[in-house]
């Protein structure tokens, strides 16, 4: 077997004559892959050393969707290599859809002067879910000393510990634990267990209900906003509503939803996400998983370029 992939890589695969060997490990570019609509991400090829990855979204991830992939994150790095693809090529992108990070609007900025960045809507929505999980797992960490204290307790008076539980065979511990997912999902789509659970946590911790009710509002903001000026009404609201609740995770989310509002507000110019990027990148992945790491890094780019570009 090691003797036909000694074989393969050296004399059938066309890898001996790649034009980009010398660099690939450092960045592989095709300009010819380049179009309107772009994707911007970051990828960890191995050990988690990280790639940009640019992709083209007409290709749907598929061959001649890859159109640049370099090796690191910081903007002005990536920004000199893409500056290797002619000018009137890099003229041609319109929209780039990418991630909160500010490299990622940076290496916008300076490549792509036509272009409108875009920042990814499920990043924002995770940004806000994640204010309501900080809560909740803060409260099971309380739920989880309180019970390892009742337990002591209960041993230094030679006694045998009962957790209590709610009406649905809860205790506090579980009771967080297992409404992670249901914190996610709109009221509408909860299942039975779920409404019923949601009752009682909402009852047994009153902030928690704040925060569902901060994030699901958000949300709404997506749904029911067709315009940009919509959108901007929306986010105003809800903004005001933070204020009024003043919960310190969703005060640090309204923050940053503020500071990265312009492109954050650009989604609604053509709903466009960054799907495409994330679905490429578990490609990656999957492949990097198939044929079992990356033992030779170059060979392996290689396969990536004939298989993407």
């Amino acid at each position: 077997m090691k003797e036909f992939e000694k074989q393969y890589k050296d004399h059938l695969s066309g890898f001996k004559d790649w034009d980009q060997k010398e660099h690939a490990e450092e960045f592989m570019l095709f300009p010819e892959n380049i179009g309107k609509n772009l994707s911007l991400d970051e990828v960890a090829l191995t050990n988690g050393e990280l790639y940009t990855v640019l992709t083209n979204k007409q290709f749907h991830g598929k061959k001649r969707a890859l159109v640049a992939m370099i090796q690191g994150t910081k903007s002005k790095d990536v920004a000199n290599i893409l500056a290797k693809i002619p000018e009137d090529k890099r003229k041609i992108v319109e929209e780039i859809t990418l991630d909160m990070a500010e490299s990622m609007k940076n290496i916008v900025k300076y490549s792509f002067p036509n272009a409108t960045p875009v920042t990814d809507r499920f990043h924002v929505q995770q940004l806000v879910s994640e204010a309501t999980q900080e809560i909740r797992i803060l409260l099971r960490k309380e739920a989880i000393r309180e019970e390892n204290e009742n337990i002591k307790l209960a041993r230094n008076e030679n006694k045998r510990y009962k957790s209590e539980t709610f009406e649905n065979g809860d205790t506090k511990k579980q009771l967080l634990a297992r409404s992670r997912y249901l914190l996610f999902k709109s009221e509408s789509k909860w299942h039975e267990s779920q409404q019923k659970r949601s009752e009682i946590l909402f009852q047994e911790y009153p902030e928690l209900k704040n925060a569902y009710e901060l994030s699901m509002m958000f949300r709404s903001c997506y749904e029911h906003s067709h315009s940009i000026a919509e959108a901007r009404e929306s986010f105003e609201k809800w903004y005001q509503k933070v204020e009024e609740k003043n919960i310190d995770s969703f005060v640090v989310a309204a923050e940053s939803v503020r500071l990265h509002e312009t492109t954050i507000l650009n989604y609604f110019i053509a709903r466009s996400t960054n799907a495409s990027a994330e679905s490429f990148n578990a490609k990656l992945k999957s492949f990097r998983s198939v044929v079992r790491g990356v033992r030779d890094k170059k060979f392996h780019l290689f396969r990536v370029a004939k298989l993407y570009a």
